[in-house]
């Protein structure tokens, strides 16, 4: 897989809440005190430890899941990313500049202008139409008015609500309001896009058809996202990478098929169990691999491209042929056989 320059990260990042846990805590890692240290100073002293030494980064471009039981702690990390809490320890990189070391004044200059965030509360205002909720923090920033407006209709016709804008919110179903909630968040052109738990409150077909259309979105906008969820399923559909947290620890990070195919624990193995197999694995995902050569394969093999999904690669194998040949951009670059898609199904 081909890296991407990263766009933003965190860096050990701690979010400890308690006053006195707080100091605790930093006085331990500038003593040089472990990770374990550092978690014992803070619980010694009552805290509550949101974050622990969390690290991740995320691409351009790049649609990072961190997902999670309530109270895992994948919010918080949100909220320290976007600074709307401050980190206890660590750093949160954008660009390569640590906001961490920013004053309040540069942060909400940040906020306005490269960032934008989509909650689970729709959080519009009840007053204002639907432009004017999109237009409302282009006109916080102090864009002209001609241009806010001109703005606000652009990302209502992106989110597929033209004839909508004098709606207000109490006239809007639910999955039109988070629309407009996403449009919102997308007026000031963010370079990094957060959003948390999104579409939880919603119907679960509404659900899907947002899924869906986020999906859109990012195929054209390539914005670098990072999602919340507690839902593998929706992880699975949308993610280029996933973190799965636990007590404000990050237990496992990498692709789908990574955490499917070697879950690191029972925690991570109870939120993969019940994930179809057959349609979310692809053929680069179990095959052997080869070295890439053109050539001919033999009789008994079916050719078929490193993104066919197992369900497929299945049915091909029911009409002859004992093994696959699997090829990406006109090379050969693996092999797979029938046993072996029966063995990443079952697990």
């Amino acid at each position: 897989m081909t890296s991407v320059p990263i766009k933003f990260e965190c860096r050990h990042l701690w979010k400890v809440f308690g006053d006195k846990a707080v100091m605790a805590a930093q006085q331990c890692h500038h003593d040089g005190g472990s990770s374990h240290d550092v978690a014992m100073a803070a619980d010694a002293q009552g805290g509550i430890i949101g974050a622990r030494d969390v690290s991740f980064s995320v691409g351009e471009g790049e649609l990072f899941v961190v997902m999670g039981l309530s109270g895992s702690g994948k919010s918080t990390v949100l909220r320290c990313l976007a600074q709307l809490q401050p980190p206890t320890l660590g750093q949160v990189m954008l660009d390569g500049q640590d906001l961490t070391t920013l004053p309040e004044k540069d942060l909400m200059d940040i906020r306005r202008h490269k960032m934008g965030m989509v909650f689970q509360n729709f959080g519009l205002v009840p007053h204002f139409t639907a432009l004017q909720n999109i237009a409302f923090p282009l006109k916080v920033r102090g864009d002209d008015p001609a241009a806010c407006a001109a703005k606000a209709q652009e990302m209502l016709t992106l989110v597929g609500l033209d004839g909508r804008g004098d709606a207000f919110p109490a006239e809007l179903s639910g999955g039109q309001q988070q629309r407009v909630g996403i449009a919102r968040s997308l007026a000031v052109d963010p370079e990094v896009w957060l959003l948390d738990e999104p579409f939880s409150a919603l119907d679960p077909l509404i659900r899907r058809q947002l899924q869906d259309e986020l999906l859109d979105l990012q195929s054209s906008l390539k914005k670098s996202i990072l999602f919340i969820t507690h839902d593998f399923a929706e992880a699975v559909k949308l993610a280029d990478k996933i973190a799965i947290m636990r007590d404000g620890l990050i237990i496992q990070q990498g692709t789908a098929a990574e955490l499917l195919l070697n879950p690191a624990d029972d925690y991570v193995r109870s939120f993969v169990e019940d994930v179809p197999r057959l349609q979310v694995l692809t053929l680069a995902d179990v095959m052997t691999a080869c070295s890439p050569k053109a050539g001919k394969t033999a009789a008994s093999s079916i050719q078929l491209a490193a993104s066919t999904s197992l369900e497929t690669a299945m049915i091909a194998l029911t009409s002859g042929g004992t093994t696959i040949t699997v090829m990406d951009k006109g090379q050969t670059v693996g092999t797979v056989d029938k046993s072996a898609i029966i063995k990443a199904v079952e697990g």
